[in-house]
C-alpha cells in the first residue's frame, strides 16, 4: 500500500496558513520595529522572541489538550479553525496601529523625498549616530543640509551607499525619539501583536499532530516531506508578495502593509476552507489505526506500550530524546537568528532586496522535501540529518564573509545550499521525536519538539540581536554557524527514533514503495 499522498496533501494546507503568517511575521515585523518603531537591535530582538515565550507553555499544553479532546470534527480541527479566525482577526487590527505610527511619522515617512531628508537633518538627537558597521557621527558635521538632502536610495542607477550608512540610522533615530512621544501607538501595536501570537499558539501543535495522526509509522518522513512541502509553499508565497509590493526596496521602509497584510489573510482564510472541505480527521484517524494493525505496527508489549497507546521510554530511548531536543535547540538557535535578522542585515550590510535570497532558498526547499524523505527511508533519518547539517553550516560560514559588493550570485548560491540543508533536517527531525511517542500521546510528544525549537528562537533573536548591536551587523552568520556546528555535536549522540529497517519482501517494505 502506498501513501495517500492526496490526503496529506489537504492535511498540509493547516500547515501552509500557519507558514503564510510566519513569513509575513519574520520578514516584516523586524522591519516594522526597527524602521517606523527605531527599536535597536537587541530590543527588536526581545519582541521578536515573545511568540517563542508564549509557545514555550502553549504548545505543550494545547498539544496535549488536543490529545484529549473529543468532538465530531476530531481532536485537532477545532483548534485549527478556531485560532486562525482569531489570529485573522488580530491581524487586520494590527494594520490600524502601523498606519497609526506612519501619521505619527510625518514627513519622515515620505521615503526619498526632500521633505523627509529635511526633517532628519534638522531634527535634535540626543546623541551620535552609528553606521551599521558601527562607524558613530554626528549628522550635522558629517553633511552639510544640502548633501544630506541630495541623497537618494538610488544613485546613477544603483543603490547609494550612502543612503544606507548615513541616512537609515537617522530615519530610525527619528522614530525611536517619535515613539518615545507617542508611545500609546506602540503599546496598542505590541497589545495586538500577542494577541496575534497567542491565536497563532494555539493551533500549531494541533496542526502538526495532525500528520502522524493519519500517517502509519514507516511512511512519515515521506509524509512529513509533503506537509512541509506545503508549508514551503506557503513562505514562497509570501516572499513573491513581498516582490510584488516591493517590501524590500529602500524607497518603500516606511510603506503601508495593509494591502500586504490584506493578502496574507485571505490566503490564511483559503487555504482554511480548503482544509475544511476535504479533511475528515475522525475517518483519516480511523483508517490509518485499521492499516497500523493489518500489518502489524500497533505498540508491542516489549516497547512497554500499556493499553492506552502510551509508551514508557527506556534509559537508552530517554537519553536519545535529550540528545534529539538538544540539537533542535541548537540547530534552531542558528537558523532562526538568519530568518528573523536577514531582511534588517541584508538591507544594512549586503546593501541586497531580502525578498530573492530568502524566496531561492525555500524553493531549494521545496524541491529537496520529497528526495530527502525517500533518502532517509533508504539511509536512515540520523545520516540525512547529519548531511543537512553540514549543509547549513557550510553555507553560514561562507556567508560570513560576504559584504556590500560581494557578488549577488554568491549569497544566492549560499542560501539554496541553506534551503536544501534545511529541507533535509527538518523533513526527518519531527517524525524523530513522534516515533518514541504512542498512538494517544502524538500531541504531547510534538509539543516536546516545539518546545525545543521554540525555547531556542526564544533567546536567538534576543542574543544575535545583542551581539549585532556590540559587536556589528557582521556578527549574524558566524552566531549561526557556531550554533549549527553544536547540533551535529549532539546528534552523533543519538541512538532511538531512526526509521526502522524493513524486512525484504514484507508487507512493511511495500508500504515505503511509492
Amino acid at each position: 500500500m502506498k501513501l495517500n499522498t492526496k490526503r496529506v496533501l489537504f492535511v498540509g494546507f493547516a500547515f501552509f496558513l500557519i507558514c503564510t503568517f510566519w513569513q509575513a511575521y519574520d520578514t516584516l515585523v523586524p522591519k516594522i520595529l526597527t524602521d517606523k518603531f527605531g527599536m535597536s537591535q537587541s530590543v527588536s530582538g526581545i519582541i521578536m522572541a515573545l511568540d517563542n515565550l508564549f509557545a514555550l507553555f502553549l504548545l505543550p499544553l494545547f498539544g496535549a489538550l488536543s490529545d484529549k479532546t473529543k468532538t465530531p470534527m476530531g481532536r485537532r480541527t477545532p483548534y485549527i479553525l478556531g485560532g486562525t479566525l482569531l489570529a485573522v482577526a488580530a491581524v487586520i487590527a494590527l494594520t490600524f496601529a502601523d498606519v497609526a505610527q506612519l501619521k505619527n511619522l510625518g514627513d519622515v515617512a515620505k521615503v526619498d523625498t526632500e521633505e523627509s531628508l529635511v526633517a532628519l537633518y534638522e531634527h535634535d538627537y540626543d546623541e551620535p549616530l552609528k553606521t551599521p558597521v558601527g562607524e558613530e557621527y554626528v549628522l550635522t558635521e558629517k553633511f552639510t543640509k544640502e548633501e544630506f538632502v541630495a541623497i537618494r536610495t538610488q544613485e546613477n542607477g544603483e543603490n547609494n551607499p550612502d543612503y544606507i550608512n548615513y541616512v537609515v540610522p537617522a530615519r530610525q533615530a527619528y522614530a525611536a525619539d517619535t515613539t518615545d512621544e507617542h508611545p500609546e501607538t506602540l503599546v496598542l501595536f505590541i497589545g495586538l501583536l500577542l494577541l496575534v501570537l497567542i491565536a497563532m499558539a494555539t493551533f500549531r501543535t494541533p496542526a502538526v499532530a495532525l500528520m502522524p495522526d493519519v500517517t502509519i509509522k514507516p511512511l512519515r518522513s515521506k509524509a512529513n516531506a509533503i506537509i512541509n512541502l506545503m508549508g514551503t509553499s506557503g513562505g514562497i508565497l509570501v516572499l513573491v508578495l513581498g516582490i510584488v509590493f516591493s517590501t524590500g526596496s529602500a524607497k518603500n521602509a516606511l510603506m503601508s502593509y495593509q494591502g500586504f497584510f490584506g493578502v496574507v489573510v485571505l490566503v490564511m482564510l483559503l487555504a482554511l476552507g480548503v482544509f475544511l472541505w476535504k479533511v475528515r480527521e475522525p475517518r483519516f484517524v480511523r483508517e490509518m489505526e485499521e492499516e497500523s494493525r493489518k500489518f502489524g505496527l500497533d505498540n508491542k508489549p516489549e516497547e512497554d506500550a500499556p493499553k492506552g497507546g502510551k509508551r514508557r521510554l527506556s534509559k537508552a530511548e530517554f537519553r536519545s530524546l535529550v540528545f534529539i531536543l538538544a540539537s533542535v535547540v541548537f540547530w534552531f538557535m542558528g537558523y532562526n537568528a538568519v530568518t528573523s535578522k536577514y531582511s534588517v542585515y541584508a538591507g544594512e550590510v549586503l546593501n541586497l532586496d531580502y525578498n530573492m535570497t530568502l524566496m531561492l532558498a525555500n524553493v531549494a526547499a521545496i524541491i529537496s522535501y520529497i528526495p530527502v524523505g525517500a533518502l532517509a527511508s533508504k539511509i536512515g533519518r540520523k545520516k540525512t540529518i547529519m548531511t543537512g547539517i553540514i549543509l547549513l553550516g557550510t553555507s553560514f560560514l561562507v556567508a560570513s564573509f560576504m559584504r556590500e559588493g560581494s557578488p549577488a550570485i554568491v549569497m544566492n548560491l549560499m542560501f539554496i545550499m541553506a534551503g536544501i540543508g534545511w529541507a533535509t533536517i527538518n523533513v526527518n527531525s519531527f517524525p524523530m521525536v513522534v516515533e518514541l511517542a504512542g498512538d494517544s500521546d502524538v500531541g504531547k510528544y510534538t509539543g516536546f519538539y516545539y518546545t525545543a525549537s521554540m525555547a531556542a528562537q526564544t533567546l536567538t533573536p534576543y542574543l544575535s540581536g545583542l551581539l549585532m548591536d556590540g559587536v556589528g551587523m557582521v556578527s549574524l552568520f558566524p552566531y549561526a554557524t557556531v550554533f549549527v556546528a553544536l547540533a551535529f555535536g549532539t546528534m552523533i549522540l543519538v541512538r532511538h527514533g531512526d526509521s526502522k529497517p524493513l524486512p525484504k519482501k514484507s508487507k512493511l517494505e511495500m508500504l515505503d514503495q511509492d
